[in-house]
C-alpha cells in the first residue's frame, strides 16, 4: 500500500469523533497529577499491555502513524527515541494535536513545540535591523514572579522548547532563575544572544544551568558585522563568545540575517561558522519590522540567489556533507531544496534526506513550511502574544491566563492562529504546488500589506502565480 493511501486511512481513523474524544481523555491526570498519556507511553516503551480502551487506541495510533510515516521495522528504534524526554514531550504534543485538530496539512501540534520569548528589551547594541527595536526595557516588562508563572503555564501546557531572546537576554538579572524554572518542566531551553556577554564565566554558568542551545548573531565578518550592530570593536568579543560556547561543548548556532547590505558575504560567514566548529548555521529571513527598513529587504531574485547559494553549500559538488548543518527560517528554502533534489526536505529545524523513502516523502506535506501558528509562538517582554517575533500583531497577553487550560484554549481557538493554519486561505500562495511545504512568510505579508493572508512579496513564484 502506498504511503499516501496509508495516510488517508490514518486520517479517517482520527476523524472518528469517538476516537478524538478518547484521545483528549488521555490528557486527564491520574491521582498523582501525572498525565494518563505519560503512563501509557511508559507502558508502550516497556512492551506492557494495559486493559484499557484508551491505551489500545493510543497504541494503535502510534503503530499506524509509525507505519504510515516511517515504514516497517522502526518500532524498536522509535521506542528508544521515546526514552528521550524532549522526544517524548514532542510526541505527546503531536497526539494532543490529533485530538484537537485531527490530521491536518500542514500538521498543527496540541501546544507550541517552540515558544520564543523576548524576555527583555534591554540591550547593549543598536542593531540597524532589530525586529524588536531594542535598547531600553519596556515599563511593563514581566517581573520575576509573573515570568515564573508564564513558565509554569507553558510547562504544564506541554511546550517542548523555550528560547529566551530579546533585546539581550543575558542583561535580565533573573535569567538564570527563569532558566532553572524551565528545566523544572524538562523543557529544552535555549538563548539567542548578540554574543558580547558570552565570557568564559557566563558560558560556564549557562552550562551549569543546563542550557541546551545557544544561538549567536553574526551578520558578516568584522566590518559588515560592526556596521550592522552599531558599535565598533565588538566583533572580536562576539567571536570569542562563540569560541567559548564551542569549548564548553554546548550546542551552538551562528545566526545571520541576510539583507541587501550583506547577502553576498553570507558564504564567507558560512565558511567561518564551519571553521569555528559550530553545530548549525541559521540563515534568517529578514523582515522589515521594528528598526528594520524596507529598502534593505532582498528582492525575490536576490533571495533566490541566496537560497541557491545555501543549497550549494549544503550539498556541494563532491557530495560531501558539511560538518555544520545549514538551515534557514525562510519557508521557501523547503521549495528550493525540493527543486534541486526531490528527495530532500529542508525545514527550520533540520534537513531531512528522504533518500527515496516513500513514507518520509508523505511526511513532507505535514511538517514543512512556516511553523507560525502551528508549531511556534512568540512572547514579548510584557507578556504580549504574537504569532512570530517578526509579526507584531498582538493576539493576547499571558497575564490574562489563570493556568495552562486557558492557554491551551487560546492555542486551540484563536482566530488568527486558525487562519494561519489554513493554507487554502492564503492569496496566491494557496494556489502554489508548494503550499504545504512552504506557504510563504506570513510575517512578510503582514509587514508589507498589513494582511497576513496576502501573498508573500518575497517569493520569486508570486509574480508567476498572479499573472
Amino acid at each position: 500500500m502506498k504511503a499516501e493511501d496509508m495516510a488517508l486511512i490514518f486520517s479517517k481513523l482520527i476523524l472518528n469523533p469517538i476516537i478524538r474524544s478518547q484521545i483528549l481523555d488521555l490528557f486527564k491526570k491520574d491521582e498523582n497529577g501525572k498525565l494518563i498519556i505519560e503512563n501509557y507511553i511508559d507502558a508502550y516503551i516497556k512492551g506492557e499491555d494495559i486493559n484499557s480502551v484508551k491505551y489500545k487506541i493510543l497504541k494503535n495510533i502510534l503503530e499506524k502513524g509509525l507505519k504510515t510515516f516511517a515504514g516497517d521495522n522502526y518500532e524498536s528504534a522509535f521506542k528508544e527515541y521515546l526514552k528521550d524526554s524532549y522526544f517524548k514531550k514532542g510526541l505527546i504534543s503531536v497526539v494532543r494535536g490529533l485530538g484537537y485538530f485531527g490530521v491536518r496539512k500542514p500538521f498543527v501540534s496540541g501546544s507550541p513545540f517552540l515558544v520564543v520569548w523576548d524576555v527583555t528589551y534591554r540591550c547593549n547594541l543598536r542593531c540597524k535591523h532589530c525586529y524588536a527595536n531594542a535598547g531600553k526595557p519596556l515599563e511593563d516588562e514581566l517581573n520575576t514572579e509573573e515570568a515564573k508563572k508564564v513558565v509554569d503555564i507553558l510547562g504544564n501546557a506541554g511546550v517542548v522548547a523555550l528560547a529566551f531572546s530579546g533585546g539581550e537576554p543575558l542583561m535580565r538579572k533573573d535569567l538564570f532563575e527563569l532558566i532553572d524554572r524551565v528545566k523544572d518542566y524538562d523543557m529544552q531551553v535555549s538563548i539567542a544572544t548578540n554574543g558580547t556577554l558570552l565570557t568564559k564565566e557566563n558560558v560556564r554558568k549557562l552550562k551549569e544551568h543546563n542550557v541546551d542551545f545557544i544561538q549567536i548573531s553574526l551578520d558578516g565578518l568584522k566590518e559588515t558585522h560592526e556596521r550592522f550592530r552599531g558599535i565598533k570593536g565588538i566583533y572580536e568579543k562576539v567571536v570569542e563568545g562563540i569560541r567559548n560556547v564551542v569549548e564548553e561543548n554546548i550546542c551552538c548556532a551562528i545566526a545571520t540575517t541576510a539583507t541587501k547590505l550583506n547577502y553576498k558575504d553570507v558564504p564567507k560567514v558560512m565558511d567561518f561558522a564551519e571553521k569555528l566548529g559550530v553545530n548549525y548555521f541559521m540563515l534568517y529571513n529578514y523582515i522589515p519590522v521594528g528598526a528594520g527598513d524596507y529598502d534593505i529587504d532582498l528582492s525575490p531574485e536576490e533571495r533566490e540567489e541566496l537560497l541557491n547559494m545555501l543549497w550549494e553549500k549544503l550539498n556541494n559538488e563532491t557530495g560531501k556533507k558539511c560538518k555544520t548543518a545549514f538551515l534557514s527560517t525562510a519557508p521557501y528554502y523547503s521549495r528550493t531544496a525540493l527543486e534541486h533534489n526531490k528527495h530532500y526536505l529542508a525545514t527550520h529545524f533540520a534537513n531531512v534526506d528522504l533518500d527515496g523513502n516513500e513514507h518520509l516523502k508523505s511526511l513532507a506535506n505535514f511538517i514543512g513550511g512556516c511553523g507560525c501558528g502551528r508549531f511556534y509562538l512568540s512572547l514579548r517582554a510584557n507578556g504580549d502574544i504574537q504569532p512570530c517575533v517578526f509579526f507584531p500583531l498582538k493576539l493576547g497577553n499571558m497575564r490574562e491566563f489563570k493556568d495552562e487550560n486557558d492557554f491551551l484554549n487560546f492555542w486551540r481557538e484563536n482566530k488568527v492562529l486558525n487562519d494561519l493554519r489554513d493554507r487554502d486561505k492564503i492569496e496566491i500562495c494557496g494556489k502554489c504546488q508548494y503550499k504545504y511545504v512552504c506557504g510563504g512568510c506570513r510575517a512578510r505579508a503582514y509587514s508589507y500589506y498589513k494582511d497576513y493572508l496576502r501573498e508573500d512579496p518575497g517569493c520569486i513564484l508570486t509574480k508567476k502565480l498572479s499573472s
